[in-house]
């Protein structure tokens, strides 16, 4: 028996209502003369009790949330229970008073209403307190699961930020510039040496301001264009409010990547990039120009990002692709959320 993952054995619900039943029977085993089936009647009915107890009190938990578990008992669904309990156990009283009819029902009835008061708290207790230690496991699990995920993460984008390729095509463009006289090679160092800086300095972040986040793309966005020129066309325009919110580092950096690594990129189809905000949403949106030959990828950098969204603000990427263009939408998180 299952009720939105929580289990309690179908056994353990049978036996316990048995026991309880002969054990609410034993003043009837226990008189002379001892009737059977006034015992049988007796005892069957707490059972019936028992196990409407237990399966009404199980489907009627709520779905499980992270919420519930600082909620503790739930004062308005023990009364319900109470009350849907003492409609069951007169309706139980009137079969028994078919089936025994020499008892006097007022008496009778009374002693069974309040032997299923006393039954039906018992068990709501019970069950409330293997829901709450169920509530506090899943929870311990989720939290378990949440830190080998964002430590996978955190590993696959240590990997992307300190990419071998994205460093030798950046040396091989400062090699041309050097042997061209270049003017702007002592900026392209500088560049260079600001994306490897904020990359030791926010590798170990969860989140970062959207401000800082926009200084790693800048610097990252000159070394491609040192290397692509009028090739890579990247605009930006994010509202001024949105950059005091959060978001995991690299983020914008990782999708402008992606953008390269997928599209063509030249002097004759410059590849168009628009970073804006719209609504709650920071929007990174280009042209779709696939390259012919694919490079190789494991598929890791967009998922990584969302796996981080998830985990790290509890929002949801959107992805909207089309014929022309491949649209993702980064939820603009509350700054003042505690997170």
């Amino acid at each position: 028996m299952s009720t939105k993952n929580f289990t309690i054995s179908n056994k353990i619900i049978w036996l316990s209502s048995l026991a309880l039943g002969l054990l609410m029977a034993v003043p009837k085993i226990a008189e002379r003369p001892f009737h059977l089936y006034e015992t049988v009647v007796n005892c069957s009915v707490t059972a019936l009790f028992g196990l409407f107890v237990w399966y009404y009190n199980i489907f009627t938990l709520p779905k499980f949330t992270h919420r519930d578990i600082a909620k503790g008992l739930s004062v308005s669904r023990l009364i319900i229970s109470l009350i849907t309990g003492v409609g069951i156990m007169f309706l139980l009283a009137l079969l028994q008073q078919e089936l025994i009819t020499h008892l006097d029902f007022g008496p009778s009835m009374l002693m069974i209403e309040v032997r299923g008061v006393l039954v039906n708290v018992l068990f709501y207790m019970f069950i409330h307190f293997l829901y709450q230690n169920y509530l506090h496991q899943k929870v311990s699990i989720e939290l378990e699961r949440t830190k080998m995920d964002n430590l996978a993460a955190q590993y696959e984008l240590l990997k992307q930020q300190v990419n071998p390729h994205f460093l030798f095509n950046s040396l091989n463009t400062l090699k041309y510039m050097v042997e061209n006289s270049d003017e702007h090679s002592v900026d392209f160092i500088l560049k260079l040496s600001d994306f490897y800086r904020f990359t030791l300095e926010s590798r170990k972040l969860d989140l970062i301001p959207v401000s800082e986040e926009l200084n790693i793309l800048e610097a990252y966005i000159f070394l491609q264009k040192a290397r692509f020129e009028d090739g890579l066309d990247v605009s930006i325009n994010i509202d001024k409010a949105h950059y005091s919110s959060k978001m995991p580092p690299f983020t914008l950096q990782l999708l402008i990547e992606n953008c390269i690594k997928h599209n063509i990129v030249s002097l004759e189809k410059p590849l168009q990039v628009r970073i804006y905000s719209e609504n709650n949403f920071i929007i990174v949106e280009n042209r779709i120009q696939l390259k012919r030959t694919k490079e190789a990828s494991a598929g890791v950098g967009l998922e990584n990002i969302k796996q981080r969204y998830l985990h790290l603000l509890d929002k949801q990427v959107i992805i909207e692709p089309s014929q022309t263009n491949f649209i993702i939408k980064l939820p603009v998180t509350n700054e003042n959320r505690n997170y």
